[in-house]
């Protein structure tokens, strides 16, 4: 959700007089009032509608996952998209139970994966570079991570999908959001790392140690294609190119978590108006993400103290949507219910 600062135009006006006048004390439905008159702004109509909702997980491997800062071993990665693909993920099961369209992409897995059904073949490579060492990846590879997802976002428009949201998978990715987050918002590097895939008090402060070390290597990066080639891995970039191409297409973006707000972050440094087109749909459990949600100005609408990633928090957040629209395009406004108002 974003929060609301400029001056209403004629449109605005009439939709939040839709909304004021349903039969309802004013403001009474909360948050839901502010995520219909988000949709109805995006959509420009009195009477939005949603379609096709489809949610993408973007897959890559990350090279600061050989410095130690993850729980778990890098094959993971290529492992649980094995597991999410035969349905097996929290994802794919969120998905399936609140009718979602769902897509994964490899973007950058480091393994081999040969005739998989329902995989998106978009990978740039086997992984990118540590970042501790150099850039994660080149300047061609993020331009490429662009147009592939961009191409990707082309084909799921034209299926008929006005609302996507984006999940990740990637062992290590965490430490790149981190490194993003850092970046953009200029905080402290301590104050962007949180424990990933559940580190232990120690392990904390080895990854705190080791971003540390990689910050005071780059230093202090201003633009944010640069960020993002620095720091940033596949999945990552593809998210961010992926996002901004789904604006292009006048779409509501739905933004899980650390990692996809962290590729956000880009996208909003990149084109500002990509704002007034997301949704942001949970507040992570990761210590960076409350901060991340804060500099932006933005609320999340659910807290369940997840951290999952994977896109968990779209799909979770997906029927709270629907039902805001539900109550703007099907609740009865005084007026034609007959019931006396204030």
């Amino acid at each position: 959700m974003t929060t609301e600062t400029n001056l209403k135009t004629d449109f605005e006006i009439l939709l939040q007089q839709k909304i004021d006048l349903k039969t309802k004390p004013l403001g009474a439905l909360g948050l839901l009032e502010k995520i219909a008159f988000q949709v109805g702004k995006i959509q420009q109509k009195l009477t939005p509608k949603l379609t096709k909702p489809t949610i993408l997980l973007f897959a890559g491997d990350h090279g600061i996952a050989q410095s130690g800062v993850s729980a778990y071993p890098a094959e993971v990665t290529y492992q649980m998209v094995m597991n999410i693909l035969q349905g097996g993920g929290a994802v794919t099961v969120f998905c399936k139970q609140n009718k979602i369209d769902f897509k994964t992409i490899d973007a950058g897995v480091n393994y081999t994966f040969e005739n998989i059904p329902n995989l998106i073949d978009a990978k740039i490579g086997f992984g990118t570079s540590n970042f501790v060492e150099t850039s994660a990846m080149s300047e061609n590879q993020l331009q490429e991570c662009f147009l592939r997802s961009a191409e990707i976002v082309k084909e799921v428009a034209n299926s008929g999908t006005n609302i996507i949201g984006f999940g990740e998978m990637g062992i290590g990715n965490t430490s790149s959001a981190s490194m993003i987050m850092r970046n953009i918002c200029d905080f402290p590097v301590k104050e962007c790392v949180g424990r990933g895939t559940g580190l232990a008090n120690d392990q904390l402060k080895r990854k705190i140690k080791i971003l540390e070390q990689a910050d005071k290597l780059h230093g202090k990066i201003n633009e944010p294609l640069k960020i993002l080639q620095t720091y940033g891995g596949f999945e990552v970039a593809q998210i961010c190119g992926a996002m901004l191409e789904a604006h292009r297409h006048k779409m509501i973006i739905l933004v899980d978590g650390f990692i996809a707000t962290s590729a956000f972050l880009i996208a909003q440094a990149i084109d500002p108006t990509i704002k007034e087109a997301a949704i942001f749909c949970h507040n992570s459990n990761e210590i960076g993400h409350q901060k991340m949600l804060q500099f932006l100005d933005v609320q999340a609408i659910l807290h369940l103290d997840m951290r999952v990633g994977e896109g968990t928090g779209c799909a979770l957040a997906y029927p709270i949507i629907q039902n805001s629209v539900a109550f703007l395009n099907e609740m009865a406004s005084f007026e034609s219910s007959g019931v006396s108002n204030k």
